[in-house]
Parts: C-alpha cells; sequence; structure tokens
C-alpha cells in the first residue's frame, strides 16, 4: 500500500511539474539535465563536489563545455536552478539524477564516483523518491551496484524508493540533435520504477522508449558507441588501405554512401575521442570477458585499429614533410585544433593530444592554436597556445589539421602555409598544391 501510496504522489508532483530535481555532478549531462528540468518548470538543484565549477555557474559562468549556453542562461534567469556542493540539499529532492563520470583505470571500470555518488545519496534519500543513474556503465551495476549502496540508508528499493537507469545520450556540439529531440531509454529495477522514470522524461523530451529492464538499458548504451567505433575503425582501416592503393578514401567513403540503403557514412581521422567510443567499447569488451570468459574480438580489434591512428597520422605528417623535402625531425609543425570535436572544448581521450605527442617524440617543435583551450601538456612539456597569425602559419614547416573547428578559414590557412596536413577531409573543394590529406 505504502509503495502505491508514494508512486502516485511522485507521479503527481512529476505532472504538476512540482518536483524538485536533484542532478548529482555537474559535467555537461548533469547540467545539460538540470537546465532542460528548470527550462520545463521544475525546481532544479545541481549538485558537484568541484567548488569552484559550482562557484562559476552561480555567477553566470558557464565553464561545462558542450552545454546549451541559451538554456544555461534562461535558467538562472529563472531562479529556478541553483548550485551548490551540499549534499544536504538532496533531502528536497522527488528526483535524484546519478550523472558522474566513469572512467577507465588500468583498462577496468572505475565506479568509485558513482559509488561515492551513491553513498552521499543515501544518506539523504527521502521515501518515496526515484532515483536515476545516467552514467556510463556495464549491464549490471544500477541493480547490483547501486542498489545495495542506496538501501545502506534504511529504505528498500521497490518499496521505500524507487530506482532506474537511463543512459545519456546527449552529443555535444550537435545543432540538430539535442535533449528534447533524442529519444530517452529507460529501463527500472520495478515496473514502477520505469514508469515514473518514463513519465519524468517525457515532461523533457519528445520520445521515451521503455525497455524490460536496467541491464537492457544499460547494454544498449553500450551498443550504440560500440556500433560508432567498429565502423570508425572500418573507414580507418580504409583510408590505410587507400593510401596504399593510391586511391582517395573521401571519394571512396562519398561514392559508397550514395546508396540509399544498407550503408552508413563514417569518416577516417587521428582516432576516436570524447568521453564515449572509446571508453564505453572497452566496458563492453571487459564485461563480455568478465561474464561470458571470451573475448569481444570484433570490438577488440576496433580498439586495436583506432589506437594506433595517432601514430599513423604522425607518420604521414612525416611522410608529407619528407615529400616536401624536409625532414620531421626539428621540423616546425603547427596544430590546429586539439579538441576530441570540432566547435567543442573538450579535451577528453583526445587523438589530436596522442598525434602531438608522437610528433614531440620523433623531434618536431610543436606549437598549437586551438579556440577553445589555452594550455595543454604532453610528454610533461607544457604547451601554450599561440595566436593564430600569418606569421605563426607562414613561418610553419607544416599546418596540421586535426580537429576542424569552424572558426578556421581554410582557405586563408593553405594561402599562407608552405604545407597544409589535413586529417579530416575539412578542406573538401580546395585544389591547392601545398595541401595534403589523410
Amino acid at each position: 500500500m505504502r509503495t502505491v501510496h508514494n508512486t502516485a504522489r511522485l507521479r503527481r508532483r512529476i505532472l504538476a511539474h512540482d518536483a524538485t530535481i536533484g542532478v548529482v555532478g555537474q559535467g555537461y549531462v548533469g547540467l545539460s539535465l538540470a537546465c532542460a528540468a528548470a527550462d520545463v518548470g521544475f525546481r532544479a538543484i545541481g549538485l558537484d563536489v568541484d567548488a569552484g565549477r559550482i562557484d562559476d555557474l552561480m555567477a553566470g559562468r558557464l565553464v561545462v563545455p558542450g552545454v546549451d549556453e541559451t538554456l544555461y542562461r534562461d535558467g538562472l534567469a529563472s531562479e529556478r536552478i541553483a548550485f551548490t556542493t551540499d549534499a544536504d540539499r538532496l533531502a528536497e529532492c522527488d528526483v535524484i539524477l546519478i550523472c558522474v563520470p566513469t572512467p577507465l583505470r588500468d583498462g577496468t571500470p572505475d565506479l568509485s564516483f558513482v559509488e561515492d555518488a551513491c553513498r552521499q545519496t543515501a544518506e539523504h534519500l527521502t521515501r518515496g523518491a526515484l532515483v536515476i543513474l545516467e552514467s556510463t556503465t556495464y549491464p549490471g551495476t544500477t541493480e547490483e551496484r547501486v542498489l545495495p549502496l542506496l538501501e545502506t540508508s534504511g529504505l528498500r528499493g521497490g518499496v521505500d524508493f524507487l530506482l532506474a537507469y537511463s543512459p545519456e545520450r546527449i552529443d555535444p556540439g550537435n545543432g540538430e540533435y539535442g535533449l528534447q529531440n533524442t529519444p530517452k531509454i529507460v529501463g527500472g529495477v520495478t515496473p514502477e520504477a520505469t514508469g515514473a522514470a518514463s513519465l519524468f522524461y517525457e515532461q523533457l523530451t519528445e520520445k521515451v522508449v521503455v525497455v524490460s529492464s536496467c541491464r537492457a538499458a544499460e547494454l544498449a548504451k553500450l551498443l550504440e558507441n560500440a556500433f560508432r567505433h567498429v565502423n570508425i575503425a572500418l573507414v580507418n582501416e580504409m583510408a590505410m588501405l587507400c593510401r596504399d592503393m593510391d586511391i582517395d578514401v573521401w571519394e571512396v567513403v562519398d561514392a559508397a554512401a550514395t546508396k540509399p540503403f544498407g550503408f552508413l557514412p563514417f569518416y577516417p581521422g587521428p582516432g576516436v575521442g570524447g568521453h564515449c567510443i572509446p571508453l564505453d567499447s572497452t566496458y563492453l569488451a571487459w564485461q563480455v570477458r568478465r561474464e561470458a570468459g571470451r573475448q569481444f574480438r570484433i570490438l577488440e580489434l576496433a580498439e586495436d585499429v583506432n589506437g594506433q591512428m595517432p601514430s599513423y597520422v604522425a607518420m604521414r605528417i612525416g611522410e608529407a614533410l619528407n615529400d616536401a623535402g624536409k625532414a620531421l625531425k626539428h621540423a616546425r609543425v603547427v596544430v590546429l585544433g586539439v579538441t576530441y570535436k570540432a566547435d567543442v572544448g573538450d579535451l577528453r581521450e583526445s587523438p589530436a593530444l596522442k598525434v602531438i605527442a608522437q610528433l614531440l617524440r620523433r623531434g618536431a617543435e610543436v606549437s598549437f592554436h586551438d579556440p577553445y583551450v589555452e594550455e595543454i601538456a604532453s610528454n610533461g612539456t607544457v604547451l601554450h597556445r599561440s595566436e593564430l597569425s600569418e606569421r605563426l602559419i607562414a613561418g610553419a614547416d607544416c599546418v596540421a589539421l586535426l580537429t576542424p573547428h569552424h572558426a578556421y578559414d581554410l582557405g586563408w590557412i593553405a594561402e599562407h602555409a608552405a604545407l597544409v596536413f589535413d586529417a579530416r577531409n575539412a578542406s573538401r573543394g580546395l585544389s591547392a598544391k601545398n595541401l595534403v590529406r589523410l
């Protein structure tokens, strides 16, 4: 009887947008969710252990890359969103979203941030609340790791509180698909939890996809990114083959993409980066080895192929310099773009950093420019952003475009550079003689 009563009350508060939403973790996923909740009328509390980040967000400084600035500004202006390091405020929340990192440590999933967030939540969990894990993880985490930690509160999952899993699907910098028009997958520990979580996300998104369990939702997220990892590896392998056969890989992909069925175009580059593709695939391969006792061979091969791309790109830059009559050692190489993705200020797992490390190791004199990054560290050396000027470009032996931010005028760069190496085919349409593509 108590479960039915509490669930009904929670559903009424969600439908009336009278529920208070707590979001643990104010990275780009957590902050985006907090802002979206405030935007539709909920009161949102964003919690993070980083006091500096919280101070910045409260002061109106958007220091988190990949978050819609308009949504953030509107949330602050509405006064429906607050930021804090005080976990006591979770006691005010009807719905608690856990959106903390799940990195790898020595090739093994590190759930310490999730566990800390669950312990913190358990200390302030109230009867009738709904907890939703959004952090990417392996199947079984919600029920086997999160649930027992939350039950240290003395409350019972499925009886005193509800628990569900819904994988984040936010794509930073994507102007076409955002939180509102990207379907949300939901799987709960109980049918009541699934229903309540679905009802909550229906207030934020146009479509909710319900699956039968938390494990199914957890695995769906890993499959999404494994699909991308494998197909990127395929086209990276194709790029290397095309180089050996003196065929333009970009022409090949574009030609194949004209088929209206059975093919999705993926494009080569210096590797894969960000918090999702390289980490999620390792999570899945680790889970298969742990539970099934065998390798996920196609996925581990994809990791191997994509992992060697930074070295391959550094080698190709060296070849381009050699063809121009210069050695890579002591060559002045200006790298344009060091984030993992165009128009996003996120360095996590960026393959551009690995390319730079390879260039430095081979004796090149490397400088960089990126409109979103002021400094980077590579091989124990801190590099500060250079000013993008005609002097910088003209003085380089090679300008290597690794992340094609839209701020770059490639025609101007090609006009003033002695040699341009384009790892992303961003210079499509240009026919300068000093231009070399991957």
